[in-house]
């Protein structure tokens, strides 16, 4: 009996050894192995593709195939992180298995299709940097398309709808693209728009009214009396104005850098600024443009105020602040001798007309015709420190002995309404 046992023994093992070493592992689809997936995704999803066998401890090998090939896995796992159009396909997995001893088996799952389904575009939306109230001439212009949703490779085009043009195109992986104009133009402002395709049809965006913010350049200031020059007591406009600046614009008015105080212009254009003049008005006026993009400030103009009505002149010169000096006293003209005549006083005569600086002290007789004999000498000395604002101001010699051959002249220089 004990020997049988041993014969049976021996034949079986010889059997199993024989089997194991001629028989090839087969493929078999069977219920035994199953496969888990998704038969659809949208790109950009997380696909997981799972396998499994009623008895996991007896697969030996697991692996995962796409269309036939060969794909890495992680144990019983293959996981797509962000699908694509390109991962649809047919999927499956293989498993090889412990049957019996040393006989494997090598079984497979059905196959199960997967579809990655592309998102359209949609939510397309043009913005501007800077915003589109605020862009400035000669800055960049960044016009930038979004869409809130889309997948896959998109196409970006611009437009500028009130003149029909076709600005620029980009093809990118991106729900975001740029269109840059690097120095924008007045010719710029307008309505632009952009569409956006991923191949599942052109959507466009709502149009975007873009407006120019035009610097202040070069102000001008100028004034409402002839010839800029003034008599006590009138009302002056300064008027200051850049034509092309964007509104609103605060004008701000100085005499002599000392601020008088400003003007708003809302709607663009000029402002004025009203000042009742006295003598010390006289002198440089200057006015600033400011509308938020750097204020400008405009050349200096000169105003020349003169009391009313005039005690004194230059008769007989070239032009108002030169010629034989002639005052008046109680509506009679005279004129002024030029006993120690000098710098001083034609410094004080320049002032009171509201000329430039004192330049010479000629004789009167320069400037023919001379007086006539019986126009009177009203001044025989004048004694001025050269800061007086008028003639008469001066401490006086009262003896009269000249005659009209020794009557006084002044030249000063600077007539006129600006300074160019």
């Amino acid at each position: 009996m004990r020997a049988d046992y041993f014969t049976f023994n021996w034949i079986f093992s010889l059997k199993i050894h024989s089997l194991s070493a001629i028989v090839a592992p087969i493929s078999v689809q069977s219920d035994w192995l199953s496969i888990d997936m998704p038969y659809y995704a949208y790109e950009g999803d997380q696909v997981v593709v799972r396998c499994s066998g009623r008895d996991n401890n007896k697969i030996k090998r697991l692996t995962f195939y796409k269309d036939g090939a060969w794909l890495p896995a992680y144990y019983n796992t293959y996981i797509i992180s962000n699908a694509r159009p390109s991962d649809s396909g047919s999927y499956y997995c293989k498993a090889k298995r412990r049957v019996f001893l040393f006989i494997d088996d090598t079984e497979q799952t059905r196959s199960v299709w997967l579809t990655v389904q592309g998102i359209p575009v949609s939510g397309v939306f043009l913005e501007t940097q800077p915003q589109r109230d605020q862009v400035v001439k000669g800055e960049t212009l960044v016009l930038v398309c979004s869409v809130a949703k889309g997948t896959g490779n998109t196409k970006f085009f611009w437009h500028r709808e009130d003149t029909r043009e076709s600005l620029g195109q980009k093809s990118q992986r991106s729900q975001r693209a740029e269109l840059e104009i690097p120095v924008i133009r007045e010719s710029h402002a307008g309505r632009y728009y952009c569409t956006a395709d991923n191949g599942y049809g052109l959507i466009q965006s709502q149009a975007v009214i873009v407006t120019m913010r035009i610097p202040v350049s070069h102000p001008v200031l100028t004034f409402s009396v002839p010839g800029a020059q003034a008599l006590t007591g009138d009302v002056v406009e300064l008027r200051c104005e850049d034509k092309g600046a964007s509104p609103p614009i605060l004008y701000r008015f100085y005499h002599e850098n000392v601020p008088l105080g400003n003007t708003a212009a809302p709607f663009g254009g000029g402002a004025s600024f009203n000042l009742s003049v006295t003598a010390r008005h006289s002198g440089a006026y200057a006015c600033e443009a400011d509308n938020g993009l750097g204020a400008q400030r405009s050349d200096v103009a000169l105003l020349y105020v003169t009391e009313f009505p005039p005690k004194i002149c230059l008769v007989n010169g070239p032009h108002r602040c030169e010629g034989r000096v002639e005052v008046e006293k109680e509506g009679h003209w005279g004129t002024v001798c030029d006993d120690g005549w000098d710098m001083k006083d034609v410094a004080v005569v320049c002032r009171e007309l509201g000329c430039g600086a004192a330049k010479h002290t000629p004789a009167g007789m320069l400037y023919l015709p001379v007086a006539e004999e019986d126009q009177p000498v009203f001044i025989q000395v004048a004694l001025c420190n050269g800061t007086e604002a008028a003639l008469a101001e001066c401490e006086q010699v009262e003896t009269f002995d000249c005659g009209h051959d020794e009557d006084a002249g002044a030249v000063c220089e600077g007539f006129g309404g600006k300074v160019e």
